[in-house]
């Protein structure tokens, strides 16, 4: 039996291990604007049963329990948070935070997203060389629908609904330049994270439902606004203690296990 708790507490090693490493990326995205942080879960692994439950002995007693012996755990899945960040003032009335549930849709490679669509929820707006509103993330992509804005623009403002007004040079009166959309999946969930705060659509995440900002159950935009990560440091440091300890406890279980493995090998000598 010390062999199967080798083998045991190997598994809690390497699962451990995963969900430090998890912890670490929450950490380091402690800063990162509209970062969700994650969770790793764990599920236990198949057991070695040695007596089933409900078995009859040779008095004709049935037996209320059986002998299992646990081989493990493995990480199940890692599950985002998706509860809403802290709202930080900019000032900039091209950022933009999503007071809710939704996505922006932008333009990626094809290779990246599903015909070229991703997600995200860093509305750090800017306009680039060709006019157009884009995510001052990456490369800055490109917003879906697209929309563009004069270049002798010489303000522009976004409404809570999405829609992009600017004032040309030498005018006072507002165009509108088109509107910001947002996107909602079935189960968000399920959505493939590509890294640099861009999301994919994926068979588990569903269909995304692409609507006007406050209509069909998606959030409110506020302008001059970031959300921030909503990772909350202090919960991540505790969690890191406990798994630190977990892990200790794991490689003890492995010492215990040797040495017992070492008894019965002196035994063998004597």
């Amino acid at each position: 039996m010390a062999i199967t708790a080798l083998y045991s507490a190997a598994t809690g090693l390497k699962a451990l291990s995963a969900r430090i490493d998890v912890i670490a990326n929450n950490l380091a995205n402690a800063e990162t604007t509209a970062f969700k942080g994650q969770r790793a879960n764990f599920e236990d692994l198949y057991y070695q049963v040695l007596k089933q439950p409900g078995t009859t002995d040779s008095a004709n007693d049935i037996s209320p329990a059986g002998i299992f012996v646990g081989l493990g755990t493995k990480l199940s899945n890692t599950q985002i948070d998706l509860t809403q960040g802290s709202m930080e003032a900019t000032g900039n009335p091209l950022d933009v935070a999503i007071s809710g549930t939704g996505f922006f849709p932008v333009k990626v490679l094809p290779s990246l997203g599903q015909n070229g669509v991703g997600y995200t929820r860093a509305g750090a707006f800017t306009v680039n060389g060709q006019g157009n509103l884009v995510i001052g993330i990456g490369d800055g992509y490109q917003l879906i629908p697209p929309i563009t804005v004069p270049t002798n623009a010489t303000s522009i403002s976004i409404g809570t609904d999405g829609t992009v007004q600017y004032v040309r040079a030498g005018a006072t009166a507002k165009q509108t330049a088109g509107q910001i959309k947002l996107a909602m999946f079935p189960n968000p969930q399920g959505v493939n994270l590509l890294g640099g705060n861009l999301y994919t659509e994926t068979p588990a995440s569903g269909q995304p439902v692409v609507s006007i900002p406050g209509q069909n159950g998606t959030a409110l935009l506020l302008s001059g606004f970031l959300e921030s990560s909503n990772v909350d440091p202090v919960k991540e440091l505790v969690t890191l203690i406990k798994t630190q300890r977990s892990f200790e406890l794991n490689s003890q279980s492995i010492q215990t296990a040797d040495q017992a493995l070492q008894v019965i090998g002196n035994l063998r000598k004597g």
